[in-house]
């Protein structure tokens, strides 16, 4: 019996270093990329008792993370080497390659088996690319990117869109959960970031539209607040513009999602329509649209300032 209690407690602690286990049971997961999306993410896991490694460029983005009790190390490899999970939150597939495969990358120092889920939003062909190189070297990978902006991630109520084996996202599952309220398996690698780009196509074409219509209503001489109260109630109009609402009649434009990221991802979408061989006309003249508003300064205001744009454009 002591020899069979020796064997299971060497078993324990060998599993428990192979997954990184904290003391209260929790996963020890690294967090990389503490922007607006990111930090809020991050703040979830620490709030469901995850012991949380972080790292970002720029430090002071995680002092409030660190005050309440998350670890900072000083690069992506050193995040690595402490954790069996890792989730990165970058601003596009650059900065995404840089810290997996740059200088102190994270991938040359995951333990075999480890998990990497990229919740950044890049296109399907890139997230094949990073699944290839983790299948390589031993290590699992899920594309998780998400919907929802500033709000929806500081309340946890974002959306996932998972590509990889079914397996891992059963594992990450209380991870992903902890930072919203709902997790789609979408298929396999590439897939998750593929719904992302379909969803952000929409996202954009419904705020041109409005926008463009908003303005045009106001120059027919009917007030913004009457076009307000009327299409927000209208079928046609979709759900997610009541929440901008605030944004146009103040003409804040506070970020909730940056509109020079807007133009990135419609970018994306048109090298995968391109890579597909796919034609879409549609998505081109909004992707042009939204460069033009980038273009004219509005590129770290939300997206909604697309609106301000088309009015001001249409002032002379």
């Amino acid at each position: 019996m002591l020899a069979l209690s020796f064997i299971y407690r060497y078993f324990e602690i060998e599993l428990k270093q192979a997954i990184k286990i904290s003391e209260g049971g929790h996963v020890k997961v690294g967090f990389i990329g503490l922007g607006i999306m990111g930090s809020r993410m991050a703040g979830n896991l620490l709030k469901k008792g995850h012991d949380l490694v972080v790292f970002n460029r720029t430090k002071d983005k995680a002092g409030p993370l660190i005050a309440q009790g998350a670890s900072f190390l000083e690069t992506p490899a050193k995040v690595a080497e402490a954790v069996s999970v890792v989730i990165t939150m970058l601003s596009e597939p650059t900065a995404v390659t840089e810290v997996a495969l740059g200088k102190d990358g994270l991938l040359d120092h995951l333990t075999k088996g480890s998990l990497w889920i990229d919740s950044s939003t890049v296109n399907p062909s890139f997230s094949r690319e990073m699944a290839d190189e983790c299948k390589r070297r031993g290590l699992r990978f899920l594309d998780a990117p998400v919907v929802g902006s500033t709000i929806p991630a500081e309340q946890a109520q974002l959306l996932f869109f998972v590509g990889g084996e079914r397996e891992d996202l059963e594992f990450s599952t209380p991870l992903l959960e902890a930072m919203g309220r709902a997790v789609f398996h979408v298929g396999k690698n590439g897939m998750g970031t593929a719904m992302k780009m379909v969803n952000n196509i929409l996202l954009a074409g419904a705020m041109a539209a409005f926008s463009e219509a908003m303005v045009l209503g106001e120059t027919l001489g009917i007030s913004r607040e009457l076009l307000f109260d009327i299409l927000l109630k209208s079928p046609v109009t979709a759900p997610f513009l009541a929440l901008k609402r605030p944004l146009i009649e103040t003409g804040t434009f506070e970020t909730q999602f940056p509109l020079k990221w807007m133009h990135k991802d419609l970018q994306l979408a048109s090298v995968t329509a391109y890579e597909c061989g796919v034609a879409m006309p549609g998505l081109h003249a909004i992707k042009e649209s939204v460069a033009l508003a980038v273009r004219s300064g509005l590129g770290e205001k939300d997206f909604s300032a697309l609106y301000q744009y088309f009015k001001k454009s249409n002032q002379g």
